[in-house]
């Protein structure tokens, strides 16, 4: 493999899908609620963005390292700060649904809280495995 193809993965057959970029729908990407009105997180939209993109040139930056043999416990350390800055964001968005999601289906009661609870849990169960 050339250095090229590990900073951009590798090489694609003419009309392939490149893989790990697959287009989601916004049905999938959003669970059942896709669509629907904004989100928790739609006031802090730019914020969240820029912030993703940041965290993408953390990324960016360990391919780098790996790809210039940088010592391994500085990459590992990279990685560490990477990964924090992915669950400080993960936090941010459960808070915000906390916030709107959640709150907004206690004031209508009944399923809706039920639902939107256990999908919270659930999430909250995810990012304690990651």
């Amino acid at each position: 493999m050339t250095t090229t193809q590990a900073r951009t993965g590798p090489e694609q057959t003419p009309g392939a899908e490149p893989q790990g970029e697959h287009e989601v729908s916004p049905d999938a990407a959003g669970g059942a609620h896709a669509g629907h009105g904004p989100h928790g997180y739609s006031a802090q939209k730019d914020a969240h963005l820029k912030r993703l993109r940041r965290i993408e040139g953390q990324i960016r930056g360990l391919q780098r390292m790996v790809d210039e043999d940088v010592y391994c416990i500085d990459v590992l350390t990279q990685v560490s700060a990477g990964t924090k800055a992915l669950q400080s964001f993960a936090l941010s968005l459960l808070e915000e649904h906390l916030r709107h999601c959640v709150a907004a289906a206690a004031e209508e009661g009944g399923t809706e809280l039920d639902a939107k609870v256990a999908e919270a849990t659930a999430a909250i169960a995810r990012l304690l495995r990651s």
